[in-house]
């Protein structure tokens, strides 16, 4: 493919996640697929973007000491096997079983944006309470090791699997398991996928499935594609980007089922 084309398709995927608050890998990896690259492929080479993008997104938190790095290490501390394990799997999986698996994930992100959208909601509710009031938010307020073995394994897993960051499951689960607030819980995230998007990066590359110049491509316009939707996002209604994506997700998701029904009959 041309590097310009390659380039311009990284910065619609940053745009379109800067505005939609989901990582790019979740848009890269169809759009990879629907060019002819085998979904394995797609995965590991959607995998540069998502490194990129989290490491620029971490330094930038970093620097705003918005950062719990406490959190982040024990959460990349069961995330970076898991994502081994996904990546394992991805390799053994065939390539139809893996486009209906990620048509499945893009299904369950319309109800995970759901979901955050409530958990936002009723953060904002909840500091509207007096002081004295329990803390509608917080599930449990043991953190225990195990906790952040779940946020960390199942985010692993899916990013390793399928090519993207597994925010899209951390981010809800600190915030029922860990009764973080959705601002603390986004910094934290970004630093555990830049440590789990590295190890599933290596272990792609390892098996030479990842198409660097692509992928540096990509992951380089989608850096400057968050900047422009991040920037954007304030001017545009929030009900219609979510109506907006979620049309997106349930679209991308057909094709994927489509794409992985029409490969298991050939």
């Amino acid at each position: 493919m041309n590097l310009a084309i390659l380039f311009a398709l990284g910065i619609c995927t940053g745009l379109l996640a800067g505005l939609f608050g989901l990582g790019g890998g979740i848009l890269i990896v169809p759009l990879l697929n629907f060019w002819g690259f085998p979904v394995v492929t797609a995965a590991a080479t959607s995998l540069i973007g998502v490194f990129l993008t989290a490491l620029s997104g971490t330094i930038r938190y970093s620097w705003t000491k918005q950062l719990n790095w406490r959190n982040a290490l024990q959460i990349a501390l069961f995330g970076v096997p898991a994502v081994q394990i996904g990546a394992w799997l991805a390799r053994h999986i065939p390539d139809s079983a893996l486009a209906i698996s990620f048509s499945l994930l893009l299904l369950g992100a319309i109800y995970l944006m759901g979901l955050r959208k409530t958990l936002i909601d009723t953060e904002i509710f909840a500091s509207l309470l007096d002081s004295d009031s329990p803390d509608i938010l917080v599930k449990n307020q043991t953190r225990s090791r195990w906790d952040f073995a779940k946020i960390g394994s199942l985010g692993g897993a899916i990013a390793g699997l399928f090519g993207i960051g597994g925010g899209i499951v951390m981010v809800p689960l600190q915030v029922l398991l860990l009764g973080e607030s959705i601002a603390s819980a986004v910094p934290t995230t970004l630093a555990a996928v830049t440590a789990i998007a590295a190890s599933g990066l290596a272990q792609y590359a390892w098996n030479g499935n990842v198409l660097w110049i692509p992928g540096v491509c990509i992951g380089c316009g989608g850096i400057l594609g968050v900047q422009l939707g991040t920037r954007l996002l304030p001017h545009l209604s929030a009900t219609l980007i979510n109506t907006l994506f979620r049309l997106i997700l349930f679209v991308l998701s057909l094709y994927m089922m489509r794409q992985g029904l029409v490969s298991a009959i050939v």
